[in-house]
C-alpha cells in the first residue's frame, strides 16, 4: 500500500447549476433543497460523495491499466455490503463466525478485516464507513469530510410543468397526455468546504496517489454526471491550503476565510461572471501553502 498522505488540507470548493436542480429533496417532491431560514439552496455532502464516487468507478480501468489499485467503490447503487464484508473474510481466510476465532486472535483478526476494506475501496479509505453489520468488518472515520454546499445568494426554485405525448399502453391511446412537474433553479452558485486530515489517513492508508484522484473527481465529475433534471452543473474553483505538518499550522476556518465571493453590480445574478471569487495570500501563517487546483 502507497504511503498515507504526510500533509493536512483544508479546501473550498465552488459549483453552480444554470436551469436545473443540483439536489432534489425526496420529502418535498424533490424539490432543490432549501435553507427555509436564508432561502439559500443547499446540496448535502452525501450528493457531493455520490458523484465523486461515480467519478471514480468510470476513472478505474484507465487508472488500473497504470497500475493503481484499491479503487473499488463500497457505497454504490444496488451494492450488497455484507457481501463485500465476506470478500474481506475470504480473503484474509478468516471463519466468519467470530465466536470461533482463537481469543489471542481477536484483535488482529478485527484489524485484519478493516485494513482489507481499506485498501481495496476507494470510499472507505477516503470518507470512512460503519460496517458493524451482520459480517463485521468494523467502523473506520475517513480522513477526508464534506461539508453541505451553500448557495452564495439566495434561489428561486421554479415548478415547470411538462407533457409526455406517448402513452404506455394501447388502451390508452386516446387518454389526454400526461403531465408532469419539473423544478428548477435559474442559477445558483454552490459553496462547499472540506477537511482532510493526516492523522486519520495514516488509518485508513488514503495516499498522494487518492488525493490526487479526489482532486480530479472535484474538477470533472459534474462532466460525467449529466442528466435533463441537473441541468447545466459546473466545477468553478477549487482552492486547498495545505499544511507543512499532519498536525497543522492554523486553524481551519481562518484560511477557508481568505476566499471570498461577491455578487458583481446589483441585480439578480444570471451566472458566474457575475461573482468576483478573492484568494487572500497576504500575510499566510509559517507553513501553509495555498494550491488553486481550478
Amino acid at each position: 500500500m502507497a504511503e498515507p498522505i504526510q500533509n493536512r488540507y483544508e479546501f473550498v470548493y465552488l459549483f453552480d447549476v444554470e436551469m436545473g436542480n443540483p439536489n432534489g429533496d425526496p420529502d418535498s417532491g424533490n424539490m432543490p433543497r432549501i435553507d427555509f431560514q436564508t432561502n439559500k439552496g443547499l446540496v448535502t455532502d452525501v450528493c457531493l460523495k455520490r458523484k465523486i464516487r461515480n467519478f471514480v468507478e468510470l476513472a478505474r480501468p484507465e487508472l488500473e491499466a497504470k497500475g493503481m489499485g484499491g479503487l473499488d467503490i463500497y457505497v454504490r447503487e444496488k451494492a450488497i455490503l455484507n457481501n463485500e464484508h465476506a470478500r474481506a473474510y475470504e480473503a484474509q481466510k478468516i471463519d466468519r463466525d467470530a465466536k470461533k476465532w482463537p481469543k489471542d486472535k481477536k484483535a488482529e483478526y478485527e484489524k485484519a478485516l478493516t485494513a482489507w476494506m481499506c485498501g481495496n475501496f476507494f470510499d472507505v479509505r477516503s470518507f470512512g464507513a460503519v460496517m458493524t453489520t451482520e459480517v463485521n468488518c468494523g467502523q473506520v472515520r475517513g480522513p477526508v469530510q464534506l461539508s453541505f454546499a451553500q448557495s452564495i445568494e439566495p434561489v428561486h426554485p421554479q415548478e415547470i410543468a411538462i407533457t409526455r405525448m406517448a402513452v404506455t399502453n394501447e388502451r390508452d391511446a386516446e387518454k389526454e397526455r400526461t403531465i408532469g412537474r419539473k423544478h428548477v433553479l435559474r442559477y445558483g452558485l454552490y459553496r462547499a468546504e472540506g477537511f482532510i486530515s493526516a492523522h486519520l489517513a495514516d488509518r485508513t492508508g488514503f495516499s498522494e496517489d487518492d488525493l490526487a484522484l479526489l482532486w480530479k473527481a472535484l474538477i470533472n465529475m459534474f462532466d460525467h454526471d449529466r442528466s435533463a433534471a441537473r441541468g447545466k452543473m459546473s466545477a468553478r474553483r477549487l482552492v486547498a491550503f495545505k499544511h507543512a505538518s499532519k498536525l497543522g499550522e492554523a486553524p481551519a476556518q481562518s484560511l477557508l476565510d481568505r476566499v471570498t465571493v461577491k455578487p458583481v453590480g446589483a441585480g439578480l445574478a444570471c451566472g458566474y461572471r457575475d461573482y468576483a471569487v478573492t484568494v487572500n495570500k497576504d500575510n499566510l501563517p509559517a507553513g501553509i501553502e495555498v494550491l488553486e487546483l481550478l
